[in-house]
């Protein structure tokens, strides 16, 4: 590798030196350091503008908060108390429905079943085989070694019941009967078990056992409500084993206090016009509920509305964000054409978002389209990842300069872009050679537009940041700035090149006579201590130029054109 002309290398120095510190925060002239540190989201060069979210709550936020029942339960109140703000219009009563159906496989090619006890089988014309202890495969020709005879396919369904005490295991061990079945000629596997055990795997999946007896209770009664009154209509099974329902874990996920809490609450349900009341329920709401109407559409359901929930606060998710998301992200997730510029939002009557509208370009560089694009804000949340649809949306872009020659060394340009909904933005730098700075802070307009002006010494990369995230930067190329002393005869070119680089490499060229036009070096010089430069070369006829070009952080720089006349 060739080393860099000491002199060279001096100069560098100090043009990198005089650039880092443009940002000078002290009295020592030293640059103040960046606030977009190691931890903070710095978006990737040429992804547009970044949008960062911030918000309230998990979960769609219909009905029972569970972190907000919590703190009520803390606060003294009963679980029938709970329930009664959570779903307001409803009335405690029960149910007579012993047990339920659940889905726990499907589509599969193959399952295993086991028990540390024999296994009753009861296939499907009423017969009933014994099946030992321990493992057994199935596929879709459903053959078993039962009976201590050798493997015979059995007529489906199949349903499997424990012995002696023991619990069936498919993946988990589950209480009731497994009832298998050829759908397609895939299997499926249905939990036929009792209501309350079912409950038992259920409130401990869904709210933390250590929570106080009060929330676990009302978490009981709402489970159980949601269980009954969502029940498939028309289908081979009620409730699915997952969050489509309710996540469902079986035996392994009990614990005493949630078992306690679905005892002591044993067949009560939430009713609501003589019907089992849909109680949908999230962790947390942010410090309000939702409303039904508003997340899902349909009619308003009048226990399904939203009301206060002081208590929230308590949740780790009450507040969350900034998310940081880049345009070229948001666009890609949400199906929008073209590329995001801006985004708003529109608020429902609970102060969730009712649409996310983003303002998007035509192409890299097309017009703006003057109305948003709007997206549900139900849909944009999920798209997004977002926790919850209460959410605000912040917007920081700056905008790329045009392409073209770059700026000549000692002019001025004014950064553009966009700060609208974000607090404590700065405009950082991060001149050739050197890390980040901080180099003022970015006052935006009434309207969340930033012009900032900037002479950069260097090729100098800007972003606009705060402490948590940094929009992609956009790169300001510099080169020397180069002058020529008329020619004093045709065999000497000289002039000045800004700043003073000495030993930066010269070259004279002569324009070609070609279509399009083109240069050629013709000879080679150095730039000397002062900035001047003297080549020595014998000039025809023509038209030159001096192209400096140091590297390092400067594009060639090139000067007026001369011509020698014949």
């Amino acid at each position: 590798m060739a080393r860099r002309p000491p002199a060279l290398a001096l100069a560098l120095a100090a043009v990198l030196a005089a650039a880092g510190s443009a940002a000078a925060g002290d009295a020592t002239g030293r640059a103040r350091a960046a606030i977009c540190g190691p931890s903070c989201y710095a978006a990737p060069a040429g992804t547009g503008a970044l949008l960062l979210f911030t918000g309230h709550g998990a979960g769609h936020g219909v009905g029972m908060s569970q972190y907000g029942a919590y703190g009520y339960a803390q606060n003294g109140w009963s679980y029938d108390r709970i329930l009664a703000h959570y779903y307001p219009g409803t009335t405690l009563g029960t149910t007579s429905v012993p047990t339920l159906r659940v889905l726990l496989a499907s589509d599969r090619k193959t399952l295993m079943i086991s028990s540390t006890a024999p296994i009753t089988v009861t296939d499907g014309t009423g017969a009933t085989h014994t099946l030992a202890a321990g493992k057994a495969s199935l596929d879709p020709g459903l053959e078993l070694a039962v009976d201590g005879q050798p493997a015979q396919p059995l007529s489906p369904p199949l349903t499997f019941a424990p012995t002696a005490g023991a619990t069936l295991t498919l993946g988990r061990a589950y209480r009731g009967k497994l009832v298998v079945d050829v759908v397609g000629g895939k299997l499926r596997a249905i939990d036929v078990v009792g209501l309350e055990q079912y409950l038992d795997g259920v409130v401990p999946a869904e709210m933390p056992p250590s929570w106080s007896p009060a929330a676990l209770e009302a978490q009981a009664v709402a489970s159980r409500s949601f269980a009954l009154a969502t029940r498939t209509a028309g289908a081979p099974f009620d409730v699915y084993g997952d969050s489509r329902s309710q996540l469902y874990l079986g035996v392994a996920a009990e614990k005493p206090t949630t078992t306690a809490a679905v005892a002591a609450t044993a067949g009560q349900v939430l009713l609501y016009g003589g019907k089992v009341a849909t109680t949908p329920y999230s962790s947390t709401s942010g410090g309000r509920t939702e409303s039904a109407a508003d997340v899902w559409g349909g009619r308003a359901v009048p226990y399904l509305v939203s009301v206060p929930d002081p208590y929230d606060g308590i949740s780790p998710y009450h507040d969350w964000g900034p998310v940081a998301l880049t345009a070229q992200t948001a666009a890609r997730d949400l199906g929008v054409t073209g590329r995001i510029v801006d985004a708003t939002t529109t608020p429902n009557a609970a102060g969730r978002v009712a649409t996310l509208d983003v303002v998007t370009a035509g192409g890299s560089a097309g017009p703006a389209v003057p109305t948003g694009t709007p997206v549900a804000g139900t849909v944009a949340a999920a798209k997004l990842g977002l926790p919850s649809t209460w959410f605000a949306v912040g917007v920081l872009s700056l905008a790329a300069p045009p392409a073209g020659a770059p700026m000549s060394y000692g002019t001025k340009v004014t950064l553009t872009g966009l700060a609208r909904g974000v607090g404590g933005v700065v405009l950082e730098q991060r001149p050739f050679g050197r890390p980040w700075s901080d180099v003022a802070p970015a006052t935006p307009s009434a309207g969340g537009a930033i012009a900032v002006v900037q002479a950069p010494a260097i090729t100098t990369d800007y972003r606009l940041a705060t402490s948590s995230a940094a929009t992609a930067y956009v790169r300001i190329r510099v080169s020397p700035r180069v002058s020529l002393t008329a020619p004093q005869s045709a065999s000497v070119v000289a002039g000045t090149e800004r700043p003073v680089l000495p030993r930066a490499p010269v070259l004279v060229q002569e324009q070609n006579a070609s279509a399009p036009p083109a240069w050629t070096t013709v000879v080679r010089g150095t730039v000397d201590a002062s900035g001047s430069f003297s080549v020595a070369v014998s000039l025809s006829p023509g038209t030159y130029r001096a192209v400096v070009a140091p590297g390092h952080g400067f594009s060639p720089g090139a000067s007026a054109v001369v011509t020698v006349a014949g």
